[in-house]
């Protein structure tokens, strides 16, 4: 009997072996774990998801970001506040800056791309990050660089971007390679964030096709908005993996099964894991195509205040 039982515990600890080893090797035991806790990612918030509210209360929306969990910030700009009285901020809060959106033509206190890029570069490296993000084209002056009379801010921008053409887009990328190539010397990497207008089409290509082909992959990277990408009828997991190594950074974005393809800065916005996007499928494959920067952002408007939004996106995320 004894020997019979010493047979059967045998048994039943080379199956559970063996069982262990297949689970290994199939990656079962992996996919159990989160995606962020598993590749030991933190999930960063684009804080243009809170933008009124940090304008108003920058101490207060820092703390209640980083009380939802976040860790990792990408700036919008900087609220009134010197990069240093930015970075004390963050500090408080415990947060960390990653990247900063800068606009390629001066809208403001802020500066752009087209200023003093020693300057800017110092403004970056100031507030913590080291990642500068052109966050749409610079406008062709042809199309008019504000809105005729009677028209609305939002209904301009639609008009201009969508009037880019093919030579609008290759200029983009010229400007990109030239300003990347000296933010590079003082230690600041450039990218470019993609909206849905991007992916018009311009002859056989597209915006977006012009600006990764025309830019140097040495000097200039992209942060691929997700929602965006999927709102102009592209599939952001094949998007990114068509440019393995070009998309460095993610705007986790989702939106509502309502919205239509299109390239007009049009979508239903919707917290994440609330919307159509496949992030079971499209977080891995970021990862393995070389994304490492994740940013949380949401749209306009929203059905709730927008830090409960957001702790909604970070508490999907988590478990992902």
């Amino acid at each position: 009997m004894l020997l019979e039982r010493t047979r059967l515990d045998r048994r039943g600890f080379l199956i559970a072996g063996a069982a262990a080893v297949t689970a290994a090797a199939t990656g079962a035991g992996a996919a159990a774990r989160p995606f962020f806790a598993g590749k030991g990612l933190p999930i960063g918030i684009q804080l243009y998801t809170l933008g009124p509210d940090a304008a108003r209360d920058l101490d207060g929306t820092l703390a209640a970001v980083a009380a939802a969990g976040y860790r990792t910030v990408e700036l919008a700009g900087f609220y009134g506040k010197t990069p240093q009285q930015f970075r004390a901020a963050l500090d408080k809060a415990g947060l960390k800056a990653t990247s900063v959106h800068v606009q390629g033509r001066a809208m403001g206190p802020d500066g752009g791309l087209d200023g003093d890029l020693g300057k800017l570069s110092d403004a970056v490296l100031a507030v913590g990050a080291t990642q500068a993000v052109m966050p749409s084209p610079r406008i062709p002056e042809r199309l008019g660089l504000r809105p005729a009379a009677g028209e609305d801010i939002a209904g301009w921008f639609r008009r201009v971007l969508t009037a880019m053409n093919a030579d609008d887009w290759k200029e983009n990328a010229r400007f990109l390679n030239e300003k990347a190539a000296v933010l590079k010397t003082a230690g600041v990497r450039l990218g470019y964030h993609n909206h849905n207008f991007e992916f018009a089409p311009q002859g056989s290509t597209t915006g977006i096709e012009i600006l990764i082909r025309e830019t140097d992959p040495a000097l200039v990277t992209f942060e691929a908005d997700v929602g965006w990408v999927a709102a102009a009828g592209v599939d952001p997991a094949a998007f990114i993996r068509k440019h393995k190594g070009r998309v460095t950074m993610m705007h986790v974005k989702d939106l509502k099964a309502s919205t239509r393809p299109n390239f007009e800065l049009r979508m239903d916005p919707t917290e994440i894991g609330s919307g159509e996007i496949d992030w079971k499928t499209l977080l891995p494959a970021a990862y393995a195509a070389g994304v490492r920067h994740f940013y949380v952002e949401q749209e306009a408007p929203f059905e709730r205040p927008r830090i409960e939004a957001a702790k909604i996106s970070y508490d999907f995320l988590a478990k992902v």
